[in-house]
């Protein structure tokens, strides 16, 4: 008895004919150089720079005192710290808000949803800064509450428009096959709305990196204090790097989201080159 030539069978699978084609793997998450070099080595070349005109620039007692004792580390840290708990108070918000405003229960609740949305961030944030601190204060807790109604819009008009873009008929098949409306949602409606969410997250970070430097002006701290320090004061090197810092983080954290685009997006919505 002759035996045929054939590739070894995989596992479980049927014997490959010789000199069948191989099957096509799907492209994996890559970087470009450009994406993973160019962002920061403009960065480094930035804060560089402003180091090296740093050096050379003469810091007056006013400017050395608004400089010392670790006072730059702790504005960058604090305006950090602004930007990561807002953003996140904003995705506990937004994310199931907008999930909820496609349901059926409360889809006509959309409109008002949205038009308040709309108004904490067509208000001018240092005017609602200020009412928030009239109500609750000068402290954290006002700069906070500013910066979520300043960049919930983002997220929640990407979250809808994200979970309504989805093929009525890929939700269908799901509902075919017996999902629950939950596995609908978290298995298919989610990942498939991943891209446009994780578009308004990068937006709403930029925006509150920028609206964490009025957080000063309530007592809040953050680079802002530097900014306002030298303006006040009228000391060039205490403003250029209190900007400087804030334009290098914004940048930071919009190159950051990006990677965190690619790498979060569900590997089905990947297509091969």
């Amino acid at each position: 008895m002759t035996a045929e030539v054939e590739r070894p069978a995989e596992p479980g699978g049927a014997a490959e004919p010789r000199g069948a084609a191989p099957p096509t793997r799907p492209a994996g998450r890559r970087f470009t150089w450009q994406q993973l070099t160019l962002v920061p080595a403009f960065l480094v070349a930035v804060l560089l720079a402003t180091w090296l005109w740093f050096r050379q620039a003469h810091l007056d007692a006013v400017s050395a005192n608004a400089l010392s004792n670790g006072q730059v580390s702790k504005a960058l840290w604090q305006h950090i710290e602004l930007t990561v708990i807002s953003t996140f108070f904003v995705l506990v918000i937004a994310v199931p808000l907008g999930v909820l405003l496609t349901r059926a229960t409360f889809r006509r609740a959309g409109p008002v949803v949205t038009a308040l949305a709309n108004a904490g961030q067509a208000t001018p944030a240092i005017g609602l800064l200020a009412l928030l601190v009239i109500w609750l204060g000068i402290g954290r807790r006002a700069a906070l509450v500013g910066m979520i109604a300043y960049a919930v819009l983002p997220v929640l008009a990407n979250t809808v428009a994200g979970l309504r873009a989805n093929d009525p008929t890929l939700l269908e098949a799901a509902r075919g096959i017996g999902m629950s409306p939950l596995g609908v949602l978290t298995r298919v409606e989610l990942p498939l709305a991943v891209p446009l969410i994780l578009a308004g997250v990068r937006t709403a970070l930029v925006l509150n990196v920028g609206t964490a430097t009025l957080a000063t002006f309530g007592g809040g701290g953050g680079l802002g204090v530097l900014i306002t320090a030298g303006i006040t004061n009228q000391r060039m090197p205490v403003l250029v790097l209190g900007a400087v810092l804030t334009v290098v983080l914004a940048l930071l954290v919009d190159w950051l989201a990006s990677l965190a685009e690619v790498l979060l997006r569900p590997r089905g919505l990947e297509t091969g080159s």
